[in-house]
């Protein structure tokens, strides 16, 4: 369905907003000094679905905990969900993915500051902002992820993965890439759509390039759009909920989407609109067959690595980034003032809203019992049963849905573990997709953004 007019003022609207942000964080005219903690005062930096519960979940616990949280954005954009807004779904606008940040922060009387960090001193327990410096008892990290384009395509330059990040929007964090990748889906003509999944690596939401692959292949479909959506991937079908995604993929458009499962993407051409990879026979296939595919839209997911302001804080990390945790805990391994949460962490979690949302909590009651003088036990509840619930959008018309959950126990390597279970539901008549999958799809999201926001 083609967006209306009113539609397209939205977008301007809110694309205006994003491209505005970096300027109005750094624009503070005069930066201030920290002022002195309560004793129980807690900075969350990063204001996504982890941030954003934590912070709730700690005012409710103990209205002296004095909270702030950090947001670099000035609207909240939501992650999960905005697949559909690309495949075109009915009912789904901008306004189905945004919040109003200064909302929560009032009702729950916590404090919410519009700036960028710089740096994290945790000798002194401050938190150097665009707009001033800002103390802490208890730190928590909720940034979320950074692309890694580098390690992906070390041979590139600095100015060739600029052209290629703003040509081949990722899309995978919230803000102006879903934006322009909606714009040119939206001006698109006949012709193909490349979908390059991140290469290697632990990334945000497993399955989210393959959601995107259906409802972008829903799309075309719907709009009659001659062309494929081609996958180039390299986990050879090994992906989360694969069996579902593929049996949805071939019974719904079997003409449309083509993966590919063993490739690697070599360059992209932004100005002849082509892309060229290597095609891998199977997995000992070293020399692989060359390929140049054109392009009408090219939505390439770079290899993921943690946000750089869990570096800033100097606690121990992994390659990639992410936080090394205490045990089972969300507390750093390093510092025992720092917790994390969320995409952040090295759990062997995945990285979803779910789950951000559930290690928002673990980690609320962990701060609320340090500050409180309390004993925790980081093991209590588990193992949890369906602690992470992931829902994927595959079709329209009627809208069908597919789901996997995982429970969390807590794994003999020291670190927490989930274990994925996809569901045939009862009224897939032995599909793993059914549309009481997408029902339970669009309440799962509802709630959660009511959670958060009202």
């Amino acid at each position: 369905m083609a967006m209306n007019r009113r539609d397209t003022f939205k977008l301007a609207g809110v694309a205006a907003a994003v491209a505005a942000m970096p300027s109005m964080a750094v624009a503070s005219e005069k930066k201030a000094a920290a002022k002195k903690t309560t004793g129980k005062s807690v900075v969350i930096v990063g204001g996504g679905f982890g941030g954003l519960t934590i912070a709730k979940a700690l005012r409710k616990k103990d209205e002296n905990i004095e909270v702030t949280v950090i947001e670099k954005n000035n609207i909240f954009m939501a992650c999960p969900f905005s697949n559909t807004l690309l495949g075109g779904l009915d009912g789904v606008s901008l306004d189905t993915l945004v919040g109003d940040y200064y909302q929560p922060a009032a009702k729950y009387a916590y404090n919410f500051v519009h700036a960028t960090v710089t740096d994290i001193d945790r000798k002194s327990k401050t938190v150097a902002t665009t707009t001033g410096d800002i103390a802490y008892d208890i730190l928590v990290l909720s940034p979320g992820i950074a692309y890694d384009y580098e390690k992906q395509f070390p041979a590139w330059s600095a100015e060739k993965i600029a052209e290629v990040s703003q040509a081949c929007p990722a899309a995978l964090m919230p803000g102006n890439e879903h934006i322009a990748l909606k714009r040119q889906l939206e001006n698109m003509d006949d012709g193909n759509v490349i979908i390059v999944p991140p290469a290697s690596g632990k990334y945000r939401c497993p399955p989210a390039p393959y959601e995107r692959t259906a409802m972008l292949a829903n799309y075309m479909k719907n709009e009659g759009i001659e062309g494929k959506v081609i996958v180039l991937d390299t986990r050879n079908g090994n992906f989360a909920k694969g069996k579902a995604f593929q049996e949805s993929w071939n019974d719904l458009f079997p003409d449309i989407i083509e993966y590919h499962g063993l490739t690697e993407v070599i360059d992209v051409d932004t100005a002849k609109k082509t892309i060229t990879y290597k095609v891998f026979e199977d997995e000992v296939d070293e020399q692989g067959v060359t390929k140049t595919e054109k392009y009408e839209v090219c939505n390439l997911i770079p290899i993921n690595k943690c946000s750089p302001v869990v570096a800033m804080a100097g606690i121990e990390v992994d390659g990639a980034g992410f936080a090394m945790m205490d045990g089972y805990s969300f507390r750093s391994k390093t510092d025992s003032n720092i917790y994390v949460v969320g995409d952040a962490v090295s759990h062997a979690i995945p990285a979803s809203g779910q789950t951000a949302i559930w290690t928002a909590h673990r980690a609320a009651g962990q701060i609320s019992d340090q500050l409180n003088s309390r004993v925790n036990d980081p093991k209590e509840g588990l193992p949890a049963k369906a602690a992470n619930v992931c829902y994927s959008m595959v079709g329209s018309k009627p809208e069908e849905a597919i789901m996997v959950t995982h429970t969390f126990t807590a794994d003999e390597s020291g670190k927490l573990l989930g274990t994925g279970n996809v569901p045939k539901p009862n009224d897939g008549g032995g599909k793993f997709r059914s549309k009481g999958t997408a029902k339970a799809t669009r309440e799962w999201f509802g709630g959660v953004m009511r959670e958060l926001f009202s």
